[in-house]
């Protein structure tokens, strides 16, 4: 009774297209960025250091090179000066090899180390490892711990203060850009190691692999002059190599496990042969993978770099793929 005697009009239909979201639109694939380039803009991001378009030294570079050879190179700069290590540390890592190590012996050796011994309490008393009772001895901390908690006290609480030690005009900030670095190194050092021998040599591999870095920043702080500006892509390749050639030899003071100097070895070599140890082609794909990640969350490159498609590790692509995955998931920005 109410209709309109009017006949029905058809509503009017519009074809609306509606926006994708953000995050659903299509996006070209991000290219992959060649091995040399992700290092060269590493080192520079952990020097503090802008982007250069020059790739040959120039003759300040040479003369600067040849200085820092005089004093690194070969056996030449005093292992000593480098921050201590513990003492104890050589055996203790021989000691958690094997996981039916006595906890008495090890809460032996650990307290001949009163820097170990207050790392160890202080670790354990931590929310981490909070208990009912409190700690009240070094024995019942260091079975607390356990020796994957044992090992990982050691490589952060021991390793870490070496990398941060970086100071001056150029390493401002490089300590922890170092550290950074050596975190994710280590976990996709293990990552890509899995079932290939000792995860934990792998991890302390990747904590080391830089520890010739900061050396040489502290050196370049006090020998290089203003006047040598912008590094060249050259200088920088030879600054590296110094650098790992320093690496190798505070491994071998430290008297790391060989399988860890081997690793670090073939990873000095890289440039003239391939990696032939598992841990060696672990430890090179492991850097690579960490390098990408810290200049993205240093917005330096995308996000989504994938890696490189070249390079010298023989692991296969897959594997890679998946390591970077892992690094992303565990250290999210």
């Amino acid at each position: 009774m109410f209709a309109n005697d009017e006949p029905q009009k058809e509503r009017p239909r519009f074809n609306v297209v509606l926006p994708w979201p953000e995050e659903a639109e299509p996006k070209a694939p991000v290219p992959a960025l060649s091995s040399a380039d992700i290092q060269d803009w590493f080192y520079r991001l952990v020097l503090g250091m802008p982007g250069s378009e020059a790739v040959d030294w120039r003759p300040q570079e040479q003369v600067m090179l040849r200085r820092l050879d005089e004093l690194c190179g070969g056996d030449r700069f005093d292992i000593s000066t480098l921050p201590r290590l513990p003492e104890v540390l050589p055996q203790l890592l021989r000691m958690l090899k094997s996981e039916n190590s006595d906890g008495t012996k090890v809460a032996k050796l650990v307290g001949r180390d009163p820097v170990l011994v207050g790392e160890v309490m202080r670790v354990s008393r931590s929310a981490h490892y909070r208990t009912a009772r409190p700690i009240t001895s070094l024995q019942h901390a260091i079975v607390l711990l356990g020796h994957d908690g044992l090992r990982q006290m050691v490589t952060q609480h021991v390793m870490k203060p070496i990398l941060q030690a970086s100071a001056g005009m150029l390493g401002h900030a490089a300590g922890q850009r170092l550290w950074d670095h050596a975190e994710r190194c280590a976990h996709a050092s293990m990552y890509l190691a899995r079932g290939q021998g000792d995860p934990f040599e792998a991890y302390l591999a990747g904590v080391v692999c830089n520890a010739g870095v900061g050396a040489m920043i502290r050196v370049l702080d006090q020998e290089a002059p203003p006047t040598l500006g912008v590094f060249s892509r050259s200088f920088l390749i030879g600054y590296t190599h110094l650098a790992n050639h320093l690496t190798l030899r505070a491994a071998k003071h430290w008297e790391l496990p060989p399988n860890v100097i081997q690793a670090l070895r073939e990873r000095l070599d890289a440039r003239a042969k391939a990696p032939v140890t598992e841990l060696g082609n672990a430890l090179l794909a492991a850097d690579h993978l960490a390098m990408i990640q810290m200049l993205a969350d240093n917005h330096v490159i995308d996000r989504a770099t994938p890696p490189a498609s070249q390079r010298v590790d023989r692991l296969p692509d897959v594997l890679v793929d998946r390591a970077q995955q892992e690094l992303r998931r565990v250290f999210r920005v």
